[in-house]
């Protein structure tokens, strides 16, 4: 069994379209298992803030790395070789039927989701690969994490 772990700040918005067709049936019969976790529950203010402007200026806001990094540090439980943590990106490779097929094998996919701006750069350090799932730009990773977590979840043994 896989275990899909979506860190957003919309997981009202994505856990729905998760719950239906192939990949609802697959929870149900034990095959996959998905999360949905608020990264508002991951900041340290009263005002769970999870963006902030550009270190190097520039217009827009980007989103911080420390609610990313609490988050992944809850959530990221199977063993390094067994999980990856993913950015969805419009900057990361290309996200082919090939990955689906390679990570339906895994114990857990972590994936995280940018709005705004993009992310602060440094959390790069903390995933294991950016990943697009094609050449547009999309308002969140949201729909890309519900792509990703549902050509996975077909894959699943």
């Amino acid at each position: 069994m896989i275990r899909f772990d979506i860190i957003t700040i919309f997981p009202e918005g994505i856990a729905p379209l998760l719950g239906v067709g192939v990949v609802g049936a697959a929870q149900e019969n034990g095959y996959v298992e998905i999360r949905c976790h608020d990264l508002r529950d991951y900041t340290d203010d009263p005002h769970c803030v999870v963006d902030d402007r550009a270190y190097g200026g520039g217009p827009g806001m980007v989103m911080k790395v420390e609610p990313f990094v609490r988050a992944i540090e809850a959530v990221a439980l199977a063993p390094a070789n067994r999980r990856r943590i993913l950015l969805l990106s419009s900057q990361g490779r290309l996200f082919r039927q090939a990955d689906a097929r390679d990570w339906s094998e895994l114990d857990q996919l972590v994936l995280l989701c940018g709005r705004y701006q993009g992310v602060d750069e440094r959390l790069t350090a903390y995933v294991d690969e950016e990943i697009s799932i094609g050449d547009f730009v999309i308002a969140g990773g949201e729909s890309a994490a519900a792509v990703v977590v549902e050509a996975t979840a077909r894959m699943a043994p």
